[in-house]
């Protein structure tokens, strides 16, 4: 019976994208190493251990929006959800390589992008949970399925300046907010009404 262990040795953007998507590499061991495995039918949920890494002055600042003052931090820091990442692994023996590929996004009403984009630097804790269906051959040749257990997991010390770069090559110098449709319209009104080219114009012209 296949007996997976899992580890992140890495995270990198996928190239050539349309939107980004962030690739982490998974490495794959099972304990039984003469065993055919046909395929691995992957799920996992991928959180933010919020809790486990320290907070500079200027990013509390940024995360008060999402946990409230740094003197309530102990009892409103807590695991969130990021994604959940399935993968189809392709046959293999002894161990393997496969890529779980993590969509993002900089919509700032986003929790998830709005820690992201409050980081200065240091790294991201993420816990991996899997869960899925392992495809192998019994001693006699025939295939058989067994569920990945739940206990199966891994730690991955995500860069904070892998996310960053990523989202400087797809939006460089650039955020995005979300705003009611009403307040959209009223704004794009403003923008033609005074010839304005582009939005950047069109908030600077209201701003002191």
């Amino acid at each position: 019976m296949p007996d997976l262990r899992f580890r992140v040795t890495g995270a990198a953007p996928v190239p050539y994208s349309a939107a980004p998507v962030l690739a982490l590499h998974l490495a794959i061991e099972n304990a039984t190493p003469g065993e055919e495995i046909r395929s691995i039918a992957l799920e996992c949920q991928i959180r933010i251990e919020t809790a486990r890494r320290h907070y500079s002055e200027p990013e509390q600042r940024r995360l008060t929006d999402l946990f409230g003052e740094p003197e309530r931090w102990g009892q409103t820091l807590h695991s969130m959800l990021w994604a959940h990442a399935p993968a189809l692994v392709p046959p293999f023996r002894g161990r393997t390589v496969a890529d779980l590929k993590v969509p993002c996004t900089l919509d700032l009403a986003v929790a998830t992008a709005r820690y992201f984009n409050s980081l200065e630097q240091g790294c991201v804790p993420l816990t991996l949970l899997f869960s899925g269906s392992v495809f192998h051959e019994d001693e006699d040749g025939a295939l058989q399925v067994t569920p990945i257990p739940w206990s199966s997991e891994a730690s991955y010390p995500l860069p904070a300046a892998a996310w960053k770069q990523m989202m400087d090559a797809y939006y460089p110098n650039t955020a995005w907010i979300s705003v009611r449709r009403d307040l959209l319209e009223r704004l794009d009104r403003h923008k033609t009404a005074r010839g304005l080219s582009t939005w950047d114009q069109a908030l600077e012209s209201l701003l002191p």
